[in-house]
């Protein structure tokens, strides 16, 4: 009898052992199933970028799309120098998947224009932001600095078509007592008011490039020095930003660029590159 007992103590000894050992890892479990959202979650990664190279600015700019933006181009009797005016020169850059652009600098007979192609691949170092809404953000952010006019609302463009129709003001038509004086006709015509800008022509975003697009439109100098229009393009297409700087200073003091063709010539190049990246 007593062999007996000792025998049976020792087997519940060993099955209480054995079932502390096995709890453990079982309790551990059921604590993971009921916190679903630790860990795992924690660790979601966001979508990297469509875009993990970026095109040679050189080289993406094709002859003629240069012949027209630069037209001092095809001025160049020397084929070499034409040749080399056609290749641009490459900006300095550390890392050509994250960042490259090209120059060009061409003069003619009636200016001096120049031209600067710049992609930028944006990548995100925070597992939580994506490629393209750090993208999004650098984007906002150039687009704040370019600080464009705001739109006019509906309400003030009825207003100011009602000021400026002829009925609105009736001594408008009446004609003066005295003539202008000669200052003032003169500063009118030599410094045109930015109001006659057709709004088609202010600086703007725009809707039909990129994944988002603004357009500035800038003039330098003044009426007795040659005035320099610089008109920038730059959009985002996912998690690459492309930005154009198209320039040109006459030869001629006075004379001001024409500011739609030249902002039709780098919205042209604009939709080409959009199209590069797009293919």
């Amino acid at each position: 009898m007593q062999r007996k007992a000792y025998v049976t103590g020792v087997v519940a000894l060993l099955a209480a052992l054995l079932a502390s050992c096995t709890g453990g890892p079982k309790d551990t479990g059921s604590t993971d199933d009921a916190n679903p959202g630790g860990a795992g979650t924690a660790t979601a990664v966001a979508q990297p970028g469509k875009y993990d190279t970026l095109p040679e600015p050189c080289t993406a700019v094709g002859h003629g799309t240069l012949d027209s933006l630069l037209p001092g181009i095809k001025q160049i009797t020397d084929t070499e120098q034409r040749d080399k005016a056609y290749e641009g020169e490459a900006t300095l850059t550390y890392d050509t998947d994250r960042k490259a652009g090209c120059r060009w600098k061409v003069e003619s007979s009636d200016a001096t224009d120049h031209l600067l192609v710049d992609f930028e691949r944006v990548v995100s170092y925070d597992n939580a932001v994506s490629d393209d809404a750090q993208a999004q953000e650098l984007f906002a952010k150039k687009e704040e600095a370019a600080d464009l006019p705001q739109p006019p609302s509906a309400d003030a463009s009825a207003t100011a078509d009602f000021s400026n129709s002829p009925s609105s003001s009736p001594s408008s038509s009446a004609p003066s007592s005295s003539a202008p004086s000669s200052s003032s006709s003169s500063s009118a015509s030599a410094s045109p008011s930015s109001s006659a800008t057709p709004s088609s022509l202010l600086p703007r975003t725009l809707s039909d490039l990129g994944d988002e697009a603004f357009v500035n439109d800038v003039v330098s100098g003044s009426a007795s020095t040659a005035q320099q229009r610089t008109v920038t393009v730059a959009f985002r297409t996912s998690n690459v930003i492309v930005t154009i700087e198209y320039e040109e200073q006459p030869a001629t003091v006075g004379t001001v660029p024409d500011s739609k063709e030249m902002q039709d010539r780098a919205r042209n190049l604009a939709s080409k590159l959009a199209d590069t990246l797009a293919g």
